[in-house]
């Protein structure tokens, strides 16, 4: 079900009376940040949040102690979780000296029931708490927040609605996040995201693509598609269209010039999205393509529904039909019942597919998902040798392969200044790997050829050529 947010005008006019008022009672202009924690499907999420305050009246900033401070939580790790903790009690302190500050709670970690009655309690300074489902409904919540000076939850179990139209502030003009799909039906057997993003649903094609035209007008020309497991996109829409052939019309629109997307399951990764890969002009040259473990054993319990010996084909073939291509990962070391010999199967994978990079995790238990009942898990002591001979190979593969376009000329998106040397602009190249050189900040957004001329492990030093 598509919801059109525009009938809210009415909404968005009472929201913008609302911090009017509050501005004459502070005497200036009131000020509201969004603070992300997660993925980029966070992030994305946290532009419409901006988009929505931006609207009502709020001057954006990106300090803790604005007027309205709303966090965009993550609950993939415990850590996770722990951090927004942390960052409650510093908003509390800001909120102390100025008792009209609003302070708002959303994202993945409200999904979660225990979380819910530990903010009611420990944290009545809290003023709004909502989910994943119901971001279209934050312009409603913003009003009543603002009406009153009580805790607002609204949590809820299920999403079938998808927004249309709501208001976004990009971080980037030159580059966006486009959500294709929401939720997840894999159920890995140590993952929270089923349970809190849902189950899946698809956009619209014909939306996505009107979508990705608007932001080529808009003069961006990198889009990231994004989707807990892009791969599945269009299952269950009428006359859908697969995930390959959604990325040949996107390819077609005039002004974006490159395309990346954001996760894809081995299990559903097709044929013919590895040949639209190797066809297209505009498809960046990085696949990111989660293993969590090299050990058969652990990929059945944690429910991947693939073996080592499926996985290492399908990147061997991947990397046949498309040699240019950088692959990148998701690692868990310490899942209940792992091995140093199952570790050792991980490395084995690492060495034979030879990984551009990885991104490596502890195993962090998550109440709720089957995992956290194994009772075999695996000492945290442990888990952390074993995190450190997986991740000393993965950097070893890494520099091997950013060693190979060293002296190589090649394109770059120029992103932003870089931080330590403000003579240097830093530019990310298509298979996803960063090259710093001379320019100026006149650079930015526009897409220009770069020779490799040093490699630094895991970035670049180069030169502009023409």
């Amino acid at each position: 079900m598509k919801v059109d947010v525009d009938y809210k005008k009415d909404v968005y006019t009472r929201a913008q009376e609302l911090v009017s008022e509050l501005g004459e009672k502070l005497g200036r202009v009131p000020t509201a940040a969004v603070i992300t924690f997660g993925c980029q499907m966070n992030a994305r999420d946290s532009e419409k949040l901006i988009g929505i305050l931006k609207v009502a009246g709020f001057s954006i900033i990106e300090e803790e102690s604005a007027d309205f401070v709303l966090y965009n939580t993550c609950t993939v790790r415990d850590n996770a979780n722990q951090k927004v903790y942390g960052h409650l009690g510093i908003a509390n302190g800001f909120k102390k000296k100025n008792p009209l500050m609003r302070i708002g709670l959303c994202g993945c970690m409200m999904q979660e029931p225990t979380v819910i009655e530990k903010i009611k309690h420990s944290y009545r300074f809290v003023n709004l708490i909502f989910g994943t489902h119901n971001i279209h409904k934050f312009p409603e919540y913003l009003v009543s927040c603002l009406e009153q000076d009580d805790m607002i939850i609204d949590i809820w179990k299920e999403g079938t609605e998808i927004e249309e139209n709501l208001p976004v502030e990009r971080k980037y003009s030159f580059k966006s996040g486009v959500n294709i799909m929401f939720g997840c039906n894999n159920f890995c057997s140590y993952c929270i995201v089923p349970y809190v993003r849902g189950r899946e649903r698809s956009r619209d094609a014909k939306e996505i693509v009107r979508e990705c035209e608007k932001l080529a007008s808009e003069g961006v020309v990198e889009v990231m598609l994004l989707g807990q497991n892009v791969n599945s996109y269009g299952k269950g829409l009428e006359n859908g269209i697969s995930f390959p052939e959604l990325l040949k019309e996107i390819e077609k629109i005039e002004g974006i010039k490159r395309i990346r997307f954001m996760t894809s399951h081995p299990k559903d990764l097709s044929e013919e999205l590895i040949q639209v890969m190797k066809e297209s002009k505009k498809i960046c040259r990085h696949l990111h393509l989660p293993l969590q473990s090299g050990s058969t054993k652990l990929l059945k319990r944690m429910n991947r529904c693939y073996d080592k010996e499926q996985y290492i084909a399908l990147a061997k073939h991947i990397r046949e039909e498309i040699p240019d291509i950088a692959l990148t990962t998701d690692l868990i070391v310490g899942f209940p019942g792992e091995t140093p010999e199952d570790v050792d199967d991980t490395i084995d994978v690492i060495k034979q597919v030879e990984y551009d990079n990885a991104f490596t995790f502890i195993y962090s238990k998550r109440t709720g998902t089957p995992a956290a009942s194994y009772e075999d898990q695996v000492p945290e002591a442990e888990s952390h040798v074993q995190f450190n001979r997986v991740l000393e190979v993965v950097q070893e593969m890494a520099r091997k392969r950013a060693a190979v376009y060293e002296g190589q000329i090649m394109e770059a998106l120029i992103e932003e200044m870089n931080e330590n040397d403000p003579s240097l602009v830093s530019g990310r190249l298509s298979n996803n790997m960063i090259v710093h050189f001379p320019g100026d900040e006149s650079m930015i957004g526009s897409i220009v050829k770069v020779k490799l001329n040093e490699c630094k492990g895991f970035y670049y030093l180069g030169e502009k050529v023409d």
